[in-house]
């Protein structure tokens, strides 16, 4: 059971790095790292005092209460960032159920398999546990996979996915694409993505010569201009640090190679836009930020404009709805977005309002 408790330890601290990250000034000198929590510690990070995360603040100041916040409790879909860790630790390594179902015909309605992509840290079940069955419910057909983990790691920490640099894991979309259209027979894949798994996809379609393979992209979060979060906060090498079992274990580490390249103005977001922007043509994109997003720092670096010749829809979920406190967790577990993204796999040209009604309730941050 001790086991049990610290892999979910560690799962749910890991994901909390953009969070905790964005929660901090930057350092004025070195120190050990930032504490994720009792069991994970980020190093080669210098970070100062916390400060008010804006969700929390905007909360606040509207006098909103965490506790009255809607919940779906007993419903068969779990409105909740972190509902995916509980079947993660039941099957490690494992496939949510309802995903991946490689000989199941694809419906008539929905004739793209949809690709989910998740965020720094998380997984193909982590990241998903709301997702995945409220795709299928809806006729959908939901693949997932875990991108960037870094090879030979001990469970949990192989169950963190967006470690690996980012040009690889993007050919490890790709070659999943493949393998996810051959065995569906469908001509592309509409892709469902979440922080980092936002960019993996683009330098696919933009770079890795994807583009006519994927139809529909969606971005929770999405950071295309990267993020100034990490400013003087990045002294070195960044690593997890987890313990695994008692302290006097060996402690297991993972290299988070990623987190350079998602700093605004590094050398793979300047290829991920160049000639002009992140988007090509003949794939329709539609952006989802929340401005109270603690990692993706400015906001507006998801929701960029479309050239002429590009398909874009940007929605910032507060625009329709003053009580929704998403933050970059939230955002990909609320009920509000995930509508959103239902209407914009339906090909809807105004997701935020429909087909299906969006709800305006009380999201607080974090769970979603």
């Amino acid at each position: 059971m001790a086991a049990v408790t610290d892999a979910a330890r560690i799962l749910t601290d890991a994901a909390k790095f953009p969070l905790r990250i964005g929660s901090h000034a930057a350092g004025d000198s070195m120190r050990a790292g930032l504490h994720l929590g009792e069991k994970v510690l980020a190093v080669g990070v210098n970070v100062g005092e916390e400060v008010q995360r804006p969700a929390v603040a905007a909360m606040r100041a509207a006098g909103v209460e965490a506790e009255s916040r809607h919940t779906d409790g007993g419903r068969k879909v779990d409105y909740n960032f972190f509902a995916g860790v509980a079947p993660e630790i039941l099957n490690p390594g494992g496939t949510l159920p309802g995903a991946n179902e490689w000989s199941r015909p694809l419906s008539k309605s929905h004739p793209n398999p949809v690709i989910l992509m998740h965020g720094t840290a998380g997984g193909a079940q982590t990241n998903w546990g709301a997702y995945v069955p409220l795709l299928v419910e809806q006729g959908f057909s939901p693949f997932t996979l875990t991108f960037g983990a870094v090879k030979n790691a001990p469970w949990p920490l192989s169950a963190l996915g967006g470690m690996t640099p980012i040009e690889d894991s993007a050919a490890e979309f790709g070659a999943f694409a493949d393998k996810v259209l051959a065995a569906t027979d469908a001509q592309q894949v509409d892709v469902v993505g979440h922080s980092q798994g936002t960019l993996v996809p683009g330098y696919y379609a933009k770079v890795l010569g994807g583009r006519d393979k994927i139809g529909t992209y969606v971005s929770l979060a999405p950071m295309w201009q990267g993020t100034e979060v990490f400013t003087n906060k990045l002294a070195d090498t960044v690593e997890f640090h987890a313990v695994l079992g008692t302290a006097l274990e060996m402690v297991n580490h993972v290299h988070f190679a990623a987190a350079p390249q998602m700093i605004r103005g590094s050398e793979f977001l300047a290829a991920l836009n160049s000639d002009g922007g992140p988007y090509v043509p003949g794939i329709r994109y539609v952006n989802i930020s929340t401005r109270y997003d603690e990692f993706v720092r400015p906001y507006t670096s998801g929701q960029v404009p479309g050239g002429p010749d590009d398909y874009v829809i940007n929605i910032v979920v507060q625009d329709t709805c003053d009580h929704d406190f998403s933050d970059h967790l939230a955002i990909a577990g609320s009920r509000r977005a995930a509508t959103m993204v239902l209407n914009a796999l339906d090909g809807s040209d105004d997701p935020a309002h429909g087909p299906r009604e969006v709800p305006c309730e009380v999201v607080p941050p974090i769970l979603g």
